[in-house]
C-alpha cells in the first residue's frame, strides 16, 4: 500500500533501516518520463521513494510557479500503480522551516545554457535536492537526461559534498513525433503543439552534421535559424558543449552534446541530444 509522508519525521519513520533506497524527485504533473525513472528505481532498489514538491526557490520572477500544473490525486495514483512505496509530499514550510535563508551555490556547471537565462535557478535546484537527500538518505537518485544540465549539477553536488549517493541519469522519453515529454507541454495549444517537435528534429540534424570538417558555431547559428523558421518565437540558446564538463565546443571532437531552449508563445521548451553518431539514435 502506498504511504504518503508529509513530514521528514514521518518519512524517516517509514523508511526505518531500509536497504537500497531509490529516490525519484519530482514536481508532480507526472508523465511517462517520470514513470521511466520510477520503473528504473523499482528494478534497482528495495524501496522506492518519489517526492512531490513544487520548489519555489528554483522559479525566478515572472516564471510559472503559480500556474505550474498540479494534480496530486492523479500523481499519487500513478505512483502507486507503478511500484512506488513511499511518496514524500512536504509543504513549503516543511522544506524551508525558517524560510529559504541558506542555499547552495551551484557549481560552474550551472553557468551558461539554462543558468544564463534563469539566474539562481540551479542554486534553487541544488538546495532543494540537498534537502531531499538529507530527509530521505537514498542510496540512489534518478533524474532524466532531458534536464541534462540539472543532472550534471546534481552529480557535482553529490561529488563535492561526498554524499555517497549514486546519481542515475535516465534517457529522455519522447512522444512518437519526437517531442520530449515535459509537464509544461500541457501549456501548448494545438497549433503550437504541431510546431514543437521541430525542436528535436533540428537538434538531431545538427548532431548528425557534426564531424571533423564542421564548425560548431556555424551549425548552432543554422540550428537557431531553423527553429525560428519552423515557427518558434524566440531561441534562448542553441549550443554544442562537452557532455561532461558542459564547456562550449570550439571544434568537433567525441563526447559532445547539442542543447537548445526555445519559446512557443509563453511556453519554454528545452531538449538535448548526444552528438556522437553511435549514441544519437532516437530515444
Amino acid at each position: 500500500m502506498l504511504l504518503v509522508a508529509r513530514t521528514a519525521a514521518r518519512l524517516g519513520e517509514a523508511l526505518g533501516s531500509s536497504d537500497a533506497v531509490g529516490l525519484v524527485p519530482t514536481m508532480g504533473a507526472l508523465h511517462d518520463g517520470h514513470l521511466a525513472l520510477v520503473l528504473r528505481a523499482r528494478r534497482e532498489c528495495g524501496v522506492v521513494v518519489a517526492s512531490l514538491f513544487i520548489n519555489p526557490t528554483q522559479f525566478g520572477a515572472g516564471e510559472d510557479f503559480e500556474r505550474y500544473p498540479r494534480d496530486e490525486e492523479r500523481d499519487l495514483r500513478l505512483l502507486g500503480e507503478n511500484g512506488v512505496d513511499i511518496v514524500y509530499a512536504p509543504t513549503v514550510a516543511e522544506m524551508y522551516p525558517e524560510g529559504p535563508a541558506v542555499s547552495i551555490a551551484a557549481s560552474e556547471l550551472a553557468q551558461g545554457l539554462c543558468g544564463a537565462v534563469r539566474p539562481g535557478h540551479f542554486d534553487g535546484v541544488a538546495t532543494v535536492v540537498a534537502r531531499l537527500f538529507a530527509h530521505c538518505a537514498p542510496d540512489r537518485a534518478y533524474f532524466g537526461e532531458k534536464d541534462y544540465q540539472q543532472l550534471k549539477v546534481i552529480e557535482r553536488l553529490v561529488s563535492d559534498l561526498d554524499l555517497g549517493i549514486g546519481v542515475v541519469g535516465v534517457p529522455t522519453v519522447r512522444e512518437e513525433d519526437g517531442l520530449a515529454l515535459s509537464s509544461r507541454n500541457a501549456y501548448l495549444d494545438p497549433d503550437r503543439r504541431r510546431v514543437a517537435p521541430a525542436l528535436y528534429t533540428v537538434l538531431r540534424e545538427v548532431a548528425e552534421s557534426l564531424g571533423p570538417d564542421s564548425e560548431p558555431a556555424a551549425l548552432c547559428r543554422q540550428g537557431e535559424r531553423a527553429l525560428l523558421d519552423a515557427g518558434f518565437d524566440r531561441v534562448d540558446y542553441f549550443e554544442i558543449r562537452d557532455s561532461e564538463t558542459l564547456v562550449p565546443a570550439a571544434r568537433w571532437r567525441r563526447g559532445l552534446r547539442v542543447f537548445a531552449a526555445a519559446w512557443l508563445g509563453s511556453t519554454r521548451l528545452m531538449d538535448n541530444v548526444p552528438a556522437d553518431r553511435d549514441s544519437a539514435a532516437p530515444g
